[in-house]
């Protein structure tokens, strides 16, 4: 029997030793990267790109402390190649604020409400509550428990994080806070 897919010979094959050139655009700004195949998102953007604002907590997708928006969608930046994100709008917690002399209003409901100790964990919640704001303008308390879920916060436990995702969202809706 005939093999229907034969192996493509070697010099077709990308090695994971070559870098490849990788456009994307983040935060509104056309990037061309040379990347090793093999790294993350969250590598990328950190080392390449230069934006350490995306945190690496559990490398492993667990914590959502990488949390960026990919082509409107979130994700882990661990758990994403960087090479996968050729031709993506990636947007990183750099990106949120919408200029340099005014907060997004998670940002600034966030301060407001103290929902923010440490703040290792702040820029993949914002980024996700970002995300689920655009997604929900006017999510109920449950929808915002469960839309964060995926990230974890070592510090606040929680109650002051869900306030200012609420208040942020009322605020967007362009009702009183």
């Amino acid at each position: 029997m005939m093999n229907p897919s034969p192996n493509p010979s070697p010099s077709l094959t990308p090695s994971l030793t070559q870098t490849m050139a990788v456009a994307m655009t983040i935060n509104g700004e056309p990037r061309q990267l040379l990347l090793d195949p093999w790294r993350s998102l969250l590598d990328v953007l950190r080392n390449e790109a230069g934006l350490t604002g995306t945190k690496k907590g559990c490398d492993v997708g667990d914590c959502g402390a990488c949390t960026v928006i990919m082509d409107g969608v979130p994700v882990n930046a661990c758990l994403v190649l960087g090479v996968e994100a050729q031709g993506s709008v990636i947007q990183t917690i750099e990106g949120l604020q919408p200029s340099p002399d005014t907060l997004h209003p998670l940002q600034h409901s966030f301060m407001q409400h103290g929902a923010a100790q440490c703040g290792f964990c702040t820029p993949g919640i914002l980024m996700m509550a970002k995300a689920l704001l655009d997604e929900n303008p006017a999510p109920s308390e449950q929808e915002i428990r469960f839309g964060l879920a995926g990230n974890i916060c070592r510090c606040t436990g929680y109650t002051k994080i869900i306030d200012a995702v609420s208040a942020a969202a009322r605020q967007l809706r362009g009702e009183a806070a």
